[in-house]
């Protein structure tokens, strides 16, 4: 490789990993938009469970080349809007993560804890879908509790992240 152009080269890949993070970023906002609407018209009765079925169909038939709207994504949307509405402090983090990445964690994380752990460490170490799944099976969370509470209090609170 011609090293005058290794910059630029470098200049390319920075911009297409953000441009790369800024659309999953805002599919994760539309994923989580529409899982908010779906929760809230259910609870308020305006709809009922048959509507994600309906709602499903109706996008494959008016809007065949919109992919990504089965009925068991849309319930995935909004069981994803539930499971992180009343935690602000971690909404922010599952934005700059892949959805894939966040469907391992909500649908095999048992606390709060351990989904914000997860997100975190998805996050700092990039994990793909197989890395992280590696991780959640192999148990890493209950590994670096335990660990830490092996640990002095002091030394625990600063490795708190």
């Amino acid at each position: 490789m011609d090293k005058r152009f290794a910059d630029i080269i470098l200049l390319i890949k920075k911009s297409r990993l953000k441009a790369i993070k800024s659309v999953n970023a805002e599919l994760i906002n539309l994923y989580w938009n529409i899982g908010e609407y779906i929760s809230n018209k259910i609870e308020q009765a305006e709809w009922g469970d048959s509507v994600v079925n309906e709602l499903s169909k109706y996008i494959q038939k008016n809007e065949p080349e919109i992919k990504g709207f089965s009925d068991k994504n849309i319930w995935r949307m909004k069981q994803f809007y539930e499971t992180y509405k009343n935690f602000p402090k971690i909404s922010p983090l599952v934005r700059e993560i892949s959805w894939t990445n966040n469907l391992l964690i909500f649908s095999r994380c048992k606390t709060i804890e351990e989904m914000e752990f997860y997100l975190k460490i998805a996050r700092q170490e990039n994990y793909s879908k197989r890395e992280l799944d590696r991780q959640i099976s192999s148990s890493l969370f209950e590994r670096t509790v335990i660990g830490n509470s092996n640990l002095s209090t002091a030394l625990r609170d600063n490795n708190q992240d």
